[in-house]
């Protein structure tokens, strides 16, 4: 017997005294309401815990005993799909903002650091979430790089896949967003695939249907969380698919398609923020944030809704034990003052109190090391406007049209303003120019375009979170305050800038793989406001500009784009001239 088996049988052992009420429990809550996401009911019983487990339910003695009275005592909440990289914290900083809300465990996808720092990035951003007062999960990053019309500074392969899937904290792989590779059976693709096959593999499939959803479906992939519209939620569902119901920043599809969805179909069913904004974060809140809509807009039973983020996700991917106030089971738990408001008064992870009313109870200490790929990240030479010059020719060019706030873009032909034999900017008609600046290699390669209906009448915006490359994307009416914009980020070492007539209005610096500060959410949030007010200001009027700005370099949603290699045709999967004929 190894001396490991021997401590779990020690812990086994006293888990069952106490459980029999033989010895004391840890902690006890006492005089609450238990929310059972087996059977939907509320019912008074007291919790004991006994180390990380919940030992019973019923009346106890403990060493701590916690009145609970008249709140809820509910499952710890956990995030199914979620991109740290979106709220634009480090782990530490997520955690600190998110734990005292009820949230105590997370699935990420490190899709936009293995970007930037491919595998050698995601395995110290894993490193950084240890010790924290919330359960990090991770599952593979399954598209670095998104397209072969990009340069990233990181790619992670078919034997990257196969290296981080061996560390404890992963699960499985991402959202396989390369569907069409997948029906293709291109070989890497299918390579990821086969060293995922045991375990969870997500789906990434918007609009597919029939044939080739059941093809993408045999080869593995089990979830969707980008599903619009309630018939095709419907098809996925009959499918087998466990459907992630998606309330972002952008994107909020949940209450749509929770009318649509069967009673009997929502146990498969899971509640999820994917990327979700620093500000929205600050402002709405998190999954306490998404129960409240779920009930109040969505219809839910507030039980039904707590299953949703609870045991549904985590028997979505194999945790056993969690997700449930029952014997044995993991002590993640939060106790909410009631099922309306979700506001939470105590929350438990692994049996330690760790937040009360609203604050963090103990530590959460920033572990991502300085230094490596993760830092000093931006890589480029000394901007200049001439890097944003497009000769003058005679004719119409493409340019990339933007439709509210969806990240799909059309392409529509615009004759350019030309001025002194150069494009010019037509803030009149709305149509500026727009550039992808590579800043992983240091190789001076800019992408060059136009686009149409972003709102800006003057200045530039420019930011180094651009989906999914992450090189610098700037939009401006002058070529100098758009080499004024990528100088500030290059000062910061990445981040987001607004300028105009040469002068920073506001900046938002994001010195970790230029996606990330240690700063808290507040700071952070209130650079973000600070940065839209400026948007707004040069003519702007989106709710969120820079989102906007970050997904006009995604080259794998359609229909036009624009990276550091140039335009994008994503319907045709090729690269397409400026100008027409």
């Amino acid at each position: 017997m190894t001396q490991r088996d021997s401590v779990a049988i020690r812990r086994l052992r006293r888990l069952i005294a106490v459980a029999r009420g033989e010895r004391p429990a840890d902690l006890v809550l006492q005089g609450g309401r238990v929310a059972n996401v087996f059977t939907g009911e509320l019912l008074r019983e007291d919790v004991a815990i006994a180390g990380d487990r919940i030992a019973g339910l019923g009346r106890y003695a403990g060493r701590t005993v916690l009145d609970v009275a008249g709140g809820t005592i509910v499952p710890g909440l956990m995030d199914g799909h979620f991109h740290l990289e979106s709220t634009m914290l480090t782990p530490a900083a997520f955690a600190r903002a998110v734990a005292p809300r009820g949230t105590t465990a997370v699935v990420m996808d490190p899709h936009e650091i293995g970007n930037v720092a491919g595998v050698t990035g995601v395995r110290r951003l894993l490193a950084a979430t240890r010790g924290l007062p919330l359960t990090f999960h991770c599952q593979v990053p399954s598209c670095v790089p998104a397209s072969r019309m990009e340069t990233t500074g990181g790619r992670i392969g078919s034997a990257g896949v196969r290296r981080l899937l061996d560390r404890q904290q992963v699960l499985g792989l991402a959202e396989m967003m390369d569907y069409p590779g997948v029906l293709a059976g291109e070989a890497d693709v299918l390579r990821k695939l086969v060293a995922a096959a045991g375990g969870v593999i997500d789906g990434h499939a918007p609009g597919l249907t029939g044939r080739d959803l059941n093809a993408y479906l045999a080869a593995g992939p089990r979830s969707d969380h980008e599903t619009t519209r309630p018939a095709e939620a419907r098809e996925k569902l009959r499918r087998g698919v466990t459907l992630m119901l998606r309330e972002a920043s952008m994107a909020r599809d949940m209450t749509r398609l929770l009318r649509g969805i069967p009673v009997a179909a929502r146990d498969r069913c899971v509640l999820v923020t994917d990327d979700l904004l620093p500000h929205d974060l600050l402002r709405r809140g998190h999954l306490d944030a998404v129960l409240r809509r779920a009930v109040r807009v969505g219809g839910l039973d507030p039980v039904q809704a707590i299953r949703m983020l609870t045991l549904n996700p985590a028997t979505y991917f194999g945790l056993p034990r969690v997700g449930a106030v029952a014997p044995g089971w993991r002590a993640d738990l939060v106790v909410f003052e009631d099922l309306r408001a979700f506001r939470a008064r105590l929350v438990i992870h692994a049996g330690k109190v760790v937040a009360r009313d609203g604050r963090l109870a103990v530590p959460a200490t920033d572990r991502l090391a300085p230094g490596g790929r993760l830092h000093r990240s931006v890589r480029l030479g000394s901007p200049s406007p001439g890097m944003f010059h497009i000769p003058a020719r005679p004719g119409r060019c493409r340019a990339i049209r933007v439709h509210g706030d969806s990240i799909i873009t059309s392409e529509v032909a615009v004759r350019p303003r030309l001025v002194s034999g150069a494009v010019a900017a037509d803030p009149a008609a709305d149509c500026v120019k727009l550039a992808v600046v590579e800043r992983h290699t240091g190789s001076g390669r800019v992408g060059l375009g136009l686009v149409v209906g972003l709102g800006l009448r003057a200045g530039a915006l420019a930011t180094s979170v651009a989906h999914d490359c992450h090189n610098i994307v700037v939009a401006g009416t002058q070529d100098t305050d758009m080499q004024a914009a990528v100088r500030e980020i290059q000062r910061m070492h990445g981040g987001l800038a607004a300028v105009r007539d040469g002068r920073v209005l506001a900046r938002l610096p994001l010195p970790v793989a230029g996606l990330l500060t240690r700063e808290p959410l507040l700071r952070v949030a209130g650079a973000m406001e600070a940065l839209t007010q400026a948007a707004r200001r040069l003519g702007v009027r989106r709710p969120h500009p820079f989102l906007t700005l970050s997904f006009l370099t995604l080259a794998v949603v359609p229909s036009l784009k624009l990276t550091d290699r140039g335009l994008v045709d994503v319907d045709a999967g090729r690269i397409v001239p400026l100008w027409l004929g």
